[in-house]
């Protein structure tokens, strides 16, 4: 749904652009956010911002990260970087699409 590479930073994944748009920020609403148009998305793609939303939305920003520190695909990007240890490998579409659809196979 955007172009933008997602990277295996220490403190979890980051799109840097995001990152550097909404730096400083504690608090995150629309009017924040870089360009977009949430009416150009098609039926799939505005079903599944909701569902992520549905299911991650009223989570604490700590379960969050945790959960994202514990993801394969996250953790595959980092591969030998220690805790804490910078790094900006790409968190691939295609390891996000293998690790999230064996998810929904077992629910």
């Amino acid at each position: 749904m955007f172009r933008d590479k997602i990277k295996a930073w220490a403190n979890g994944p980051v799109v840097p652009a995001l990152y550097h748009a909404l730096k400083g920020r504690f608090e995150v609403n629309v009017r924040h956010l870089v360009a977009g148009d949430s009416g150009t998305l098609d039926k799939e793609a505005r079903d599944t911002v909701d569902g992520v939303l549905s299911f991650y939305g009223g989570k604490a920003a700590q379960w969050l990260s945790d959960l994202t520190h514990a993801e394969r695909p996250w953790l595959e990007a980092r591969g030998s970087l220690g805790p804490g240890e910078p790094g900006g490998s790409e968190i691939t579409i295609s390891a996000m699409v293998e690790y999230y659809e064996s998810l929904k196979k077992k629910s």
